[in-house]
């Protein structure tokens, strides 16, 4: 290794998960707090603002999905739908 090769930045890039993964998580959430009787919407939102899993129930593994999901990338994700971009 060079002096060249130190004085480089290096990036790091965890893999984006893909719009699909990310439906398929919010629609599973989405429908285990609508059968516990929750307002889904509400809910999910509370979780997005606050980072507070107990916005989602454990119901159908729906907390440990959720978590999964990036929140950054899904509010960007969110924002680019509605604006259509």
């Amino acid at each position: 290794m060079s002096v060249s090769d130190i004085d480089r930045t290096m990036t790091f890039s965890v893999g984006a998960q893909s719009e699909e993964d990310i439906k398929r998580i919010l629609t599973t959430v989405y429908e285990a707090l609508l059968e516990k009787g929750y307002n889904p919407i509400n809910q999910i939102v509370g979780y997005l603002l606050s980072e507070d899993p107990t916005y989602i129930t454990s119901y159908r593994n729906a907390r440990a999905l959720i978590r999964k999901i990036d929140r950054d990338e899904l509010l960007n994700t969110m924002v680019r739908k509605y604006l259509g971009i």
